[in-house]
């Protein structure tokens, strides 16, 4: 949707294709936090109105471990922010932006492929109605996801893929419950991870290390509640009001690269691309940052038949997805648990790396300035 947008903006028609109704991904509930490159993206293309009256401004997050409660501060250590706003609500932002100014957006399709990406008008097929339609493209920006078809449309031995995957997922809820905090806490406890995050002033995002494959009848409300309050107290007392649970689920943990992030005429983006731990707060923005990039490459190329753009694009991404794919990692590594022969050892060094980290000012500011983010260039 950011896509299309930003190509309204520089006169350039687009399509959107979404297999889903208007309704379930304006409600789905996803990322959170926003960086402060994305932030200023936003509003200077005009759909950040919303966002600079609800969205929750945070100058730092908290780091709860050994008994001890240590804050980094973003704005004193680079002098930038993050905000809150969940992902459904930029959505909603900008769907609104580009129906308003008459964008064409498919609901609801059917059987989408991508056909022959390597010609000259590639096209993307789909039913809507249980009518058969067809577009033929100049290009195609594959934004659909990590199970979306249009990275499976590029032919086999053109991508490398770069994964990972954790032993442990996030028990996450969405409840009606004061946050216990007015910015994020990340909580390292013996017993596990957990975070504290919030979508508005009474609606809390709260998450917690659990199995993988971990049945979500294992976790009764009240279990959720019992285990939240405990690991979130591992740098001393926390009040956590408990409210009622609007949604519950598990979500696995990966990291996922496929390069080069295109193929011909076919440029995949956000997850369709990588994915991250959720740890390091980085899927939207990266996906935003892909999108500014590629905005910009697919404007140039309509204005002066100029490739140059769209053929660095894969690399001009790479160097903040990798840094985000490190950070990502390195925060997860620092604050979950991981069981095994070393988990004792594994434990106490994370306690010490956290020392370090919320101690050190130079150790702090490289965190603060990974969590809040790089320029987009």
């Amino acid at each position: 949707m950011i896509l299309s947008h930003l190509l309204h903006l520089e006169g350039i028609e687009s399509i959107v294709v979404e297999s889903r109704s208007r309704e379930w991904v304006e409600a789905r509930v996803r990322a959170g936090v926003l960086e402060q490159g994305p932030v200023d993206l936003l509003n200077a293309t005009g759909l950040g109105e919303r966002m600079r009256r609800e969205g929750l401004v945070h100058e730092g997050i908290s780091l709860h471990f050994n008994g001890l409660q240590r804050r980094i501060d973003f704005r004193e250590l680079t002098g930038r922010a993050i905000t809150v706003y969940g992902q459904q609500e930029v959505v909603k932002d900008v769907i609104q932006a580009r129906l308003g100014a008459g964008g064409q957006i498919v609901f609801e399709a059917e059987d989408v492929s991508v056909d022959d990406p390597a010609s000259a008008t590639p096209k993307i097929r789909f039913r809507l109605d249980g009518e058969p339609r067809e577009i033929a493209c100049d290009l195609i920006g594959g934004c659909d996801g990590f199970h979306g078809i249009c990275r499976p449309s590029i032919p086999e031995g053109v991508l490398t893929i770069y994964e990972r995957e954790y032993p442990f997922g996030w028990l996450g809820i969405l409840a009606e419950s004061k946050p216990p905090s007015h910015e994020l806490i990340y909580a390292n406890h013996e017993r596990g991870f957990a975070l504290a995050s919030m979508r508005a002033p009474r609606i809390s995002r709260l998450y917690l290390q659990c199995a993988v494959d971990e049945p979500l009848e294992n976790w009764p409300d009240e279990r959720v509640w019992d285990e939240l309050h405990t690991r979130l107290s591992a740098g001393g007392p926390v009040e956590l009001e408990v409210g009622r649970v609007l949604q519950k689920s598990v979500t696995p943990m990966r990291s996922f690269v496929a390069y080069p992030m295109q193929y011909a005429n076919l440029f995949l983006a956000g997850d369709a691309a990588h994915i991250v731990p959720p740890t390091g707060a980085k899927g939207m923005n990266l996906a935003i940052a892909d999108v500014h990039l590629l905005s910009r490459a697919m404007a140039r190329f309509f204005k002066n038949g100029s490739r140059e753009l769209l053929d660095k694009y894969s690399d001009a991404c790479s160097w903040r997805v990798w840094r985000a794919q490190h950070f990502s990692w390195w925060m997860t590594s620092m604050l979950h648990r991981f069981w095994g022969e070393f988990a004792a050892f594994d434990f106490k060094r994370q306690l010490a790396e956290l020392e370090y980290v919320s101690g050190s000012p130079f150790a702090s500011r490289a965190l603060a300035e990974n969590y809040s983010g790089f320029p987009l260039e």
